[in-house]
């Protein structure tokens, strides 16, 4: 097939349309979100057929999210099950065993993120597939699914290498296949976004690309190799992993002022620039993922730990399940308290996404941690229930639960502040610093932040009422939300009247200095 190129042989009407393209948008929306038809109009524009097989990415991008998501979410599994007995202070517990898998739960959900991101990008240059692309996606898909098992080996045996060596070699192959991804695809032009498929230059984009790809697998295998030797150092390399972006930004930011030489930017959704886009559909689509997923693994251990035997219920109650039941109250409670909370959280994220139009990496990394805390929460609010009521055990778990909650919600409002840094292309033309919906936005998401801090200092300045201080907090914080914007407006009706009121008296002040200032001059 041949594909458009700028030539001595070219025609006058090739070298417009090569123009034409070379003017449109270099970054086009991930989620491919126009349908087939015109996909395939675009190629025969180009001289490409749509042949039998050519697809929309839409479908598998989908499809693609919804699993990481699951597989981010469902690592936080082990951790949940970690069994810690009553009797047991909770504070040891987490010195000992809690904070090594919490440790290691946070750092791979942030590694899984990575590969996500990854993946982000590599279907930002390939606009459409076949079946040979989709077959190597599920391919790369079925090794991130077995992630949450390697993770299992490694919050269990964190001392023992192999558990660390079956992580890293999962995620090499992972890597390699999505470098297989990029030469089948500048292998077939008309699969490549619309630029680069019409660029002299198909091949330094080529090798950039591979170039950025291959970075992360390179860190597993020194990772892999390191774990022979001591365990720790393998953690923290694979630590480095997450924050492997920003350091080779920084590394080559360093090079060029020492080099004196200019930043050469290829591709731009193929740097490592904080500003670098994201597909802002993608990003609500995995995060919806988490957030569906957490919601859903909150009533896991209500189904498991709260259905009574029936032999308990015709001894004890005397075949009367409602009495039964009736004990598990607290459990129930507890279990809509906390699935409030999730959906709120959800709640904030998706008004704060509405007015965004523009979504970055940098924005993406705190998308990614605010997620990652949310994925703790089914822990959290496990342990609230858990252990005896007005017990030092229950009093540290719902300070837990508040820390988590409180953090969760803070990187939500990094989200907002990141975007506000240029908001003429992050944030909606409506939406301005200062603006009555920019107030509304800033009380929404400092509610949670708010709540979650002013409760943790009573839980230790009223310990004896904590657990009524932590439901009250989860039961005022909806109609919190309910009245907020009638709040904002009311309070923006006092600030406007404090300012009218002290405009004039500054006024008045300032002719009263002109006028002795007139009549010292006489």
């Amino acid at each position: 097939m041949s594909v458009l190129r700028r030539g001595h042989g070219a025609s006058v009407e090739e070298e417009e349309e090569v123009m034409e393209v070379e003017a449109s948008p270099l970054v086009r929306s991930a989620t491919a979100d126009e349908p087939l038809q015109s996909g395939g109009s675009r190629h025969r524009e180009r001289g490409h057929p749509t042949h039998g097989g050519l697809q929309s990415s839409h479908r598998l991008l989908a499809y693609s999210d919804a699993l990481i998501s699951i597989v981010a979410t469902v690592m936080i599994l082990p951790v949940c099950h970690t069994k810690i007995r009553t009797d047991q202070e909770l504070e040891a517990s987490l010195q000992q065993l809690l904070a090594t898998k919490i440790a290691v739960y946070i750092m791979t959900f942030l590694i899984v993120t990575v590969a996500w991101a990854s993946h982000i990008r590599l279907f930002q240059v390939i606009e459409q597939i076949d079946d040979v692309l989709a077959l190597l996606n599920l391919a790369c898909m079925m090794l991130i699914t077995f992630l949450p098992y390697t993770f299992s080996l490694m919050a269990s045996f964190p001392d023992d290498k192999l558990g660390i060596l079956s992580f890293c070699v999962c995620a090499i192959i992972i890597g390699l296949i999505q470098a297989i991804i990029v030469i089948y695809g500048f292998h077939q032009p008309y699969l490549l976004n619309a630029l680069i498929c019409a660029s002299n230059d198909r091949t330094s984009y080529k090798y950039q690309i591979l170039k950025v790809t291959l970075q992360a697998p390179g860190m597993f295998l020194i990772a892999a190799i390191m774990s022979f030797i001591y365990c720790p150092v393998a953690y923290a390399v694979l630590a480095l992993v997450i924050f492997l972006p920003y350091i080779s930004q920084g590394t080559q930011w360093c090079g060029n002022k020492i080099k004196g030489q200019k930043e050469i930017q290829r591709v731009s959704f193929y740097t490592f620039h904080p500003n670098e886009p994201l597909s802002k559909e993608r990003i609500e689509a995995f995060s919806d993922g988490v957030f569906a997923i957490v919601a859903t693994l909150l009533i896991l251990d209500i189904c498991e730990d709260n259905v009574p035997e029936p032999k308990e219920v015709a001894v004890k109650f005397h075949g009367k399940l409602f009495d039964a039941l009736i004990d598990y109250g607290p459990e129930f409670l507890a279990y809509f308290g906390s699935f409030v909370t999730v959906g709120l959280l959800w709640f904030v994220h998706h008004s704060l996404f509405l007015y965004i139009t523009k979504s970055t990496r940098l924005m993406g990394l705190l998308n990614t941690v605010s997620l990652a805390f949310i994925g703790g929460l089914p822990l959290a609010f496990q342990l609230t229930h858990e252990f005896a009521a007005k017990s030092h055990n229950e009093i540290e778990a719902i300070q837990i639960s508040c820390v988590i909650i409180f953090l969760a919600s803070l990187f939500q409002f990094a989200i907002w502040v990141a975007a506000l840094h240029n908001e003429k292309e992050n944030l909606h033309h409506h939406i301005h610093y200062g603006g009555k919906e920019h107030a509304f936005m800033f009380a929404k998401l400092s509610l949670y932040p708010s709540v979650a801090f002013i409760t943790f200092c009573l839980t230790y300045i009223l310990s004896r009422f904590s657990t009524e201080i932590f439901h009250l907090m989860q039961i005022i914080v909806p109609f919190a939300f309910v009245l907020l914007r009638i709040i904002v407006r009311i309070a923006l009706v006092i600030l406007t009247w404090l300012f009218s009121r002290l405009k004039p008296r500054t006024s008045v002040l300032s002719e009263e200095e002109e006028s002795v200032i007139s009549g010292n001059e006489t």
